[in-house]
């Protein structure tokens, strides 16, 4: 993970944890900060990086210190060229709207204008939300169970093994209709980052 990834998923998880701390929902944190639900939660997730304003206009509402929210930071900027990770270090992340689907962040990289992120999603038996949109591209492959796919106005049965490339921006929602979990390989391609 290079400094820029780190710095993305270190700033989302210490955002939640203090939003926690102050006992907010995502709902009532986006009306104290007056930045929408979608982009606290991209943050949150280290799906997108803060501009300035925005990270001042948060700490200010959350009541932190820009140089006491920075105090704890560690970064190594060492690259060995390659990227190794244990099971055990994959990030959790907590999707208020989606009960039942369990995000672990494997990889995130971003070169350019390009970032690429590799999330494994367990789909809990029974496990519901709205269609969501994401900017850029998706590509799903399932490693257990079978669910639905709706996308758009298609839907599609996937079964192991099976895979599935679409424009994010689409409205999407996967369905595990059966008493078992499913595992998905999530890949998002984001082409822009603001």
């Amino acid at each position: 993970m290079d400094v820029n990834d780190y710095l993305i998923i270190w700033i989302g998880a210490k955002l939640r944890e203090l939003r926690k701390a102050k006992g907010w929902n995502l709902s009532e944190f986006s009306e104290k900060s007056d930045i929408s639900i979608a982009m606290l939660s991209k943050i949150e997730n280290g799906r997108v990086f803060p501009t300035f304003p925005s990270l001042l206009q948060i700490l200010n509402v959350l009541e932190v210190d820009l140089n006491e929210f920075f105090n704890d930071l560690q970064v190594n900027n060492k690259f060995p060229g390659y990227i190794f990770k244990k099971r055990n270090e994959y990030q959790a992340i907590h999707k208020e709207e989606s009960e039942g689907f369990n995000y672990e962040v494997v990889f995130a990289h971003t070169v350019n204008h390009f970032s690429i992120e590799v999330s494994m999603l367990t789909l809990n038996k029974g496990a519901q939300r709205e269609k969501v949109s994401t900017e850029g591209y998706e590509f799903i492959f399932l490693i257990k169970g079978e669910i639905q796919f709706e996308l758009g106005e298609n839907t599609f049965e996937l079964r192991e093994g099976d895979s599935l490339f679409f424009d994010g921006r689409l409205a999407h929602v996967p369905h595990n209709r059966l008493d078992t979990d499913a595992v998905l390989l999530v890949m998002y391609f984001i082409t822009q980052i603001q």
